[in-house]
């Protein structure tokens, strides 16, 4: 399976809300670029604490874990498959992210990230709007017997989700 090019992707976010709000702007060769949402769930000794991120950036301390959700609501396609991958900016400087990336066809939600800071001392700045990663989609040869609106438990989910097992 090969990704859509930019063009379809434009197409699909047009016309099918692919991704909501749509920024042109954000639309590379062949993926879209997504941004942090308003709000993160920090790891701390007992679970997670929520902390906004709105108005003032949280800096994520050396091997600190947090999730986190992109702003913006992604809707694919029956037929379709997603993959969200980091800026490889953000890699550059030291932001991880897990390796729970991969999307179904008819999810529709936030994408909830799994972020580390993997810096050694330099803690990582996380703010609302900032570019963490990309999102790169492929067509399947036919549609699933069962997509992700029917069996997927974070479907519809709104912001950020812990695991819900």
């Amino acid at each position: 399976m090969a990704s859509l090019p930019d063009h379809v992707i434009r197409d699909l976010c047009r016309s099918r809300g692919l991704v909501e709000p749509f920024n042109p702007d954000l639309v590379n060769p062949a993926s879209i670029d997504v941004t942090l949402g308003d709000t993160i769930l920090v790891e701390v000794q007992d679970g997670f604490k929520e902390v906004s991120i709105a108005e003032r950036p949280f800096h994520m301390a050396p091997g600190a874990f947090v999730l986190a959700h992109t702003a913006e609501w992604v809707r694919i396609p029956n037929d379709c498959e997603a993959i969200f991958q980091l800026k490889s900016s953000r890699g550059r400087e030291g932001y991880e992210h897990a390796l729970a990336g991969y999307i179904d066809p008819g999810f529709c939600g936030n994408v909830t990230l799994e972020l580390s800071n993997i810096r050694r001392y330099a803690h990582l700045p996380l703010s609302a709007g900032m570019r963490i990663g990309q999102l790169r989609f492929a067509r399947l040869e036919s549609k699933p017997l069962r997509p992700y609106s029917v069996t997927g438990r974070y479907q519809n989910d709104e912001g950020v989700q812990v695991s819900k097992g």
